[in-house]
């Protein structure tokens, strides 16, 4: 999993879990995709989006150590067909990390409907399929070999015989086209990207529940019910090369010497967690995204997540066993680019 059901927090209510997000050039400009909401919680999930909850979209430009421009979506109760007005505020400078500030409205409409909003942006909220796709069988070996440094064991595993373990399941998206040239955002510029989902405090602020830059990195390197998970959900990226370069780094260490594929593991560590932190995800504005083992630059809905991020750790070439194409049916090459579900 990307980082479904990856925080105690987030599982108390699954309007508020993030399972990924995604970031590429779409048919007018760059598109931001933030999933939440996974089916795979079964009769314990919820439905829609919390109506006391923001979602929020992170962007640093230029290489800016924090967010100074956020996209933040608020929604409210679900009436009767369903449906929930979506509005979209854009906050900018040191307004982008203030919780206080309310930001300039962009767009308002309801969910699953195409909304027009100021300036020719897009936004699309509501059911989707999940464009994600894993074998969690295999998962499980690589995590246990990650966490205990040990020699990877795949003999309960085979790709040949790979099944995506999100094969038909659901996912609430939202996703926002900023086209070219934008006053905000920009062009032929730099930018990271994380995201996050916050909920309302009895106290009157506003408490992070979960966040996502890169995919895979939780269920890989954070442990799910672990204080250093919660503790990385609950925090920021312009932290984490203090709080979790040093733990990543000796992770992937310990699995690579366990498994022979560096020559000197320490440095390979070193330099994966210098890759990965802070925990943010790069992509060139008006180029085509790809995230792959040679190198991130945005994720499109078909970017094989895990097979990077397996090979990443193992540093070696690691087959996931599946294919984009077989999950074509998941995602569009027309906006808003998921697949509506009912």
């Amino acid at each position: 999993m990307s980082h479904h059901l990856d925080s105690p927090l987030a599982r108390q209510d699954s309007r508020l879990d993030l399972t990924d997000q995604f970031v590429f050039r779409g048919e007018s400009g760059t598109v931001f995709v933030m999933n939440v909401n996974s089916s795979a919680y079964g009769d314990d999930g919820r439905p829609g989006f919390h109506p006391e909850g923001r979602y929020e979209i992170k962007i640093h430009l230029d290489g800016s150590p924090v967010e100074n421009l956020t996209y933040r979506l608020t929604f409210a109760d679900m009436d009767p067909n369903g449906e929930q007005t979506v509005t979209l505020h854009a906050l900018t400078g040191p307004d982008a990390a203030d919780d206080s500030a309310t930001g300039d409205l962009l767009a308002e409409g309801q969910t699953g409907s195409t909304i027009s909003g100021a300036d020719r942006i897009r936004l699309w909220a509501g059911k989707a399929a999940d464009p994600f796709y894993i074998d969690l069988k295999q998962l499980d070996a690589i995590d246990a070999a990650v966490k205990n440094g040990a020699k990877l064991d795949l003999s309960g595993w085979q790709a040949n015989k790979a099944k995506n373990s999100f094969a038909n399941s659901t996912i609430h998206s939202m996703v926002i086209e900023i086209p070219d040239g934008d006053a905000r955002l920009g062009r032929d510029r730099d930018i990271c990207v994380w995201s996050t989902t916050k909920l309302a405090t009895d106290s009157g602020g506003w408490q992070q529940i979960n966040r996502e830059g890169h995919p895979m990195v939780w269920p890989i390197f954070r442990p799910v019910d672990s204080d250093w998970a919660s503790d990385a959900n609950a925090g920021r990226p312009d932290t984490d090369v203090i709080i979790d370069a040093e733990q990543i780094a000796q992770l992937i260490a310990g699995v690579v010497a366990a498994n022979g594929t560096a020559e000197d593991p320490a440095a390979y560590g070193r330099a994966v967690a210098e890759r990965l932190l802070p925990d943010v995800l790069p992509y060139r504005l008006g180029t085509m995204a790809s995230f792959g083992f040679l190198g991130f630059n945005g994720r499109t809905l078909a970017d094989n997540a895990p097979e990077t991020m397996f090979s990443l750790a193992l540093n070696r070439a690691t087959t996931s066993g599946l294919a984009a194409e077989q999950f074509a049916d998941t995602r569009s090459d027309r906006f808003p680019y998921v697949v509506a579900a009912t």
